[in-house]
C-alpha cells in the first residue's frame, strides 16, 4: 500500500510521546508498504519555528515531506486558549484556536485537498494539531485517526463533535482513552481497535551505566522521574510531594529528575537534577531504579511506564489520570496516589519492601510481554489497513 502519516514533528531528535510513536510505526511500516510522512518543518511545540529544510528527504526507509510551518502567535495563542478551553469558544474562535495551535501549514493540507487520492490509507496522529484538523476532513474516506487524546479541557472543544465523526477508521493507545474520545464524539466510533504502543526486550545496563549510576551518587536506590520536566506534567506537584517525603521517611530515597527542563528544578539534597541523559544512561536508570514515579495528571499512554516495565520495576503513579491508573491496574505493576498522605505510604512501602517491588515489577513485564511487543502492535496496525472502508 502507498501510504500518508500526518504528524505535527517528525525527527530522531525530536522529542514527543506521539511524535515518536509515529516514527516507529513509520519505520515498521515501511518494511512492507510505500510510506510517507507529511509533517512540519517545526523542531519544537512551543514556538513552531521552521528548523528542517522544507521538502522531500528519506530516512531509513520513510520518506518525508516536510511543509513550512507559520511560527505561533503565543499572544494570540493564549488569549484563544483562555476562552475556547473554559468553554466559552464560538466556532470561529474554535477554528482560530486550532490554527493558532498550530503548526499552521496550509500547503500540507492543501497537499492533502489535491494529492489526498495518492494516498490508500491516511494516517493522522493527534487530533488537536492543525494538520490533523484540518487535513483529515481532506481525505476522510481512508482517514485513520490516532487521537492520542489526554483528558485535558481540549478534548471538550465543541466543533471536534463533529470532527471525530468524520474517519473511517480509530487506533486508540488505551481503553480510557477509547471511552474519552468516544464521550467527546456522542457515541461509538467504528471500526476502531486499541493498539498502545510496541517495545522491544529491554537491553541489560552495561558496566558503563552503572558507573555512571555509581559517580552520581545513584548506587544505592532511588525513585526515578523521566521525562520532560514541565508543571503540565505534574512536576511541580511532585517536588512539592518529595520535599515534604524526604523531611519525613526515616531513610528517603533520592529522586532521580533525568529530561529536558521547561521548569525549574528546587535546590535540594535528595533531588538529582540530571538533565538530558545518554540513551545508555537512560536505560540503567530505567533498570536500577526502584521504582518510576509518575505525576503527570493528563496521558493518553505513558511510554516511560512501559519502559520501566520492560525492566521490570514497578511505577508510582498519579491515580487523577484515568490512563495511569487504568494500566497500573489492569498490569497490576505499581501503585497509585491521589493525595500526598497516599505519595508518602507508597513510596515508603516500595523503598522498604524490595519484594513487593519486585514482584509488582515482575507482573509489570508479564504484561509488557503480553501486550506490548512490536509484533503484536504491527498485527494490529496492519489488520487496520484491510478494514473495508474505502
Amino acid at each position: 500500500m502507498k501510504l500518508g502519516l500526518v504528524v505535527q514533528r517528525y525527527g530522531a531528535d525530536v522529542a514527543g510521546g506521539s511524535e515518536a510513536h509515529c516514527r516507529e510505526i513509520a519505520e515498521r511500516l515501511a518494511e512492507r508498504h510505500d510510506v510517507t510522512v507529511l509533517t512540519s518543518c517545526a523542531h519544537d511545540y512551543v514556538t513552531w519555528r521552521n528548523r528542517f529544510p522544507a521538502g522531500v528527504t528519506e530516512v531509513a526507509g520513510v520518506t518525508i515531506h516536510r511543509f513550512r510551518a507559520r511560527p505561533r502567535n503565543l499572544a494570540r495563542f493564549w488569549e484563544l486558549n483562555q476562552i475556547v478551553l473554559s468553554g466559552r469558544g464560538r466556532p470561529a474562535e474554535e477554528d482560530a484556536w486550532f490554527r493558532e495551535n498550530g503548526p499552521y501549514t496550509p500547503d500540507l493540507v492543501a497537499h492533502l485537498t489535491e494529492r489526498g487520492t495518492d494516498y490508500d490509507r491516511v494516517l493522522f496522529w493527534t487530533y488537536r494539531y492543525y494538520p490533523s484538523f484540518r487535513g483529515l476532513p481532506a481525505v476522510a474516506d481512508r482517514a485513520i485517526l490516532l487521537p492520542t487524546a489526554e483528558e485535558d479541557p481540549a478534548i471538550r472543544i465543541r466543533s471536534l463533535r463533529g470532527f471525530f465523526s468524520l474517519p473511517a477508521g480509530f487506533l486508540f493507545l488505551t481503553e480510557e482513552e477509547a471511552r474519552l474520545v468516544e464521550t467527546a464524539a456522542g457515541g461509538r466510533l467504528e471500526p476502531a481497535d486499541i493498539i498502545g504502543c510496541g517495545l522491544d526486550p529491554a537491553p541489560a545496563p552495561t558496566d558503563g551505566g552503572l558507573r555512571a549510576l555509581e559517580d552520581l551518587g545513584l548506587g544505592e536506590g532511588f525513585m526515578l522521574y523521566l521525562g520532560r520536566v514541565d508543571k503540565n506534567k505534574g512536576c511541580a506537584t511532585l517536588f512539592d510531594h518529595y520535599r515534604r517525603y524526604a523531611g519525613e521517611a526515616d531513610h528517603p530515597l533520592p529522586l532521580a529528575v533525568a529530561g529536558k527542563e521547561a521548569m525549574p528544578i528546587p535546590e535540594h539534597p535528595g533531588i538529582r537534577r540530571l538533565g538530558f541523559v545518554s540513551e545508555q544512561l537512560r536505560q540503567t536508570l530505567l533498570a536500577q531504579a526502584q521504582f518510576l514515579v509518575m505525576p503527570s495528571p493528563y496521558e493518553s499512554l505513558s511510554l516511560v511506564l512501559l519502559e520501566a516495565w520492560n525492566h521490570a520495576r514497578p511505577a508510582l503513579v498519579n491515580g487523577r489520570c484515568g490512563v495511569l491508573r487504568g494500566q497500573v491496574r489492569r498490569a497490576d505493576g505499581g501503585l497509585y496516589y491521589d493525595s500526598y498522605e497516599q505519595f508518602r505510604e507508597a513510596a515508603e512501602l516500595l523503598a522498604t519492601r524490595p519484594d513487593t517491588a519486585d514482584r509488582l515489577g515482575a507482573q509489570g513485564l508479564t504484561y509488557v510481554e503480553r501486550n506490548y511487543r512490536w509484533p503484536t502492535v504491527m498485527a494490529k496496525i496492519e489488520a487496520a489497513l484491510d478494514w473495508p472502508f474505502v
